[in-house]
């Protein structure tokens, strides 16, 4: 892949490329933006944060996650249905299943998260989500349309999928009740601001095979700014990921995604460090969870 187009390798100045068949993480980009409530952008996403993972560290503080190799895909094509796009993003994600490797899906609104739910559930059956979100995204249809970024974890249930959702603090009356009666698991950023982050973060009745999706606005606008929906009191950059390190402990990684993030002119630090999140959340999947 050519580093100096839109979508270079992730962490191409230390990552110049290698053999796809022997690299742990692939990374996905997903440009899809469809359904946008507020602030718009998300479709640049994944472009800003494979550029500024230029920028990383090879080393993570601990050590080097780029070690278990890390490939980059060329771009989902977008331009299409809600359900051609989930099916070419199913597609990429069960080529890399079969690979015993780990997608990294880049978006792009939320909604992309959904294509590789959709793999999981063919290859795996019924799997744990464990999501970081300002928002519970369990609305049954925002808009008129099923597949928006706010009803993600709905369309997720519908699949059977198991969720346990981490820092959400909007949601509407709606969602409310229905994570009560459904019920959904959650650990809501006022209970994380009043007691912290428990040892045990899962219930004890989690799916062993876990999806972690980071929809970037999860975190507190002081640490990414550039989203969306910026909503106040979100977590902290080592809150968040104290939540990754708890989630992934024994577990079995299956995949990932970062989504969300808006690129703001003049706000470099925010396409950096939704780079610098997921390059930590390689490394912490590397040393603490059981490998595919």
């Amino acid at each position: 892949m050519d580093t100096n187009n839109a979508y270079p390798f992730f962490l191409a100045s230390e990552n110049p490329g290698e053999n796809p068949d022997k690299c742990l993480f692939h990374v996905i980009p997903a440009p899809w933006e469809a359904s946008v409530s507020y602030g718009g952008g998300t479709a640049k996403g994944p472009s800003a944060i494979l550029k500024a993972s230029e920028q990383l560290e090879r080393f993570d503080g601990v050590d080097e996650p780029a070690n278990l190799g890390i490939w980059t895909h060329p771009p989902v094509a977008c331009e299409s249905s809600p359900a051609k796009v989930l099916s070419r993003i199913a597609r990429v994600c069960d080529s890399v299943f079969s690979k015993y490797s780990i997608p990294v899906l880049l978006g792009g609104e939320h909604t992309v998260t959904l294509g590789g739910l959709m793999a999981a559930k063919e290859r795996f059956g019924k799997i744990g989500i464990v999501q970081i979100d300002a928002h519970a995204d369990l609305r049954d249809a925002y808009g008129g349309n099923p597949y928006s970024h706010a009803s993600v974890m709905r369309r997720a249930l519908d699949m059977g999928h198991h969720v346990f959702q981490v820092g959400v603090r909007a949601l509407s009356s709606e969602e409310a009740d229905f994570r009560e009666t459904f019920p959904v698991p959650h650990l809501d950023a006022s209970a994380i601001a009043l007691s912290g982050i428990p040892a045990n973060l899962l219930p004890h009745d989690f799916p062993e095979r876990i999806w972690l999706t980071i929809d970037v606005d999860g975190m507190d606008p002081s640490v990414i700014p550039a989203t969306g929906t910026p909503v106040p009191g979100g977590l902290s950059w080592y809150q968040t990921l104290d939540v990754i390190a708890k989630a992934v402990t024994g577990r079995r990684i299956i995949g990932m995604d970062c989504v969300e993030l808006a690129p703001m002119n003049g706000f470099f630090h925010a396409d950096f460090s939704a780079a610098h999140l997921v390059y930590q959340t390689m490394g912490l999947i590397g040393r603490l969870s059981r490998l595919p």
